[in-house]
């Protein structure tokens, strides 16, 4: 079983593209945070405002 990340061998490690570079389940985790979670935020608070309106 392998470990989930690696150590980072570039010379700057806090670069964000080094990363992200560590696996394809680093770049999913960061994916979703950036993207899907917004637009999960986005769409209650657009539903909330929508059914406020319509009352």
């Amino acid at each position: 079983m392998g470990v989930m990340f690696e150590h980072c061998t570039d010379i700057d490690c806090s670069n964000i593209f080094a990363w992200l570079n560590q696996g394809p389940l680093t770049l999913t985790i960061f994916l979703h945070t950036i993207i899907i979670l917004p637009i999960f935020w986005i769409y209650f608070q657009e539903k909330k405002k929508l059914e406020r309106e319509g009352k």
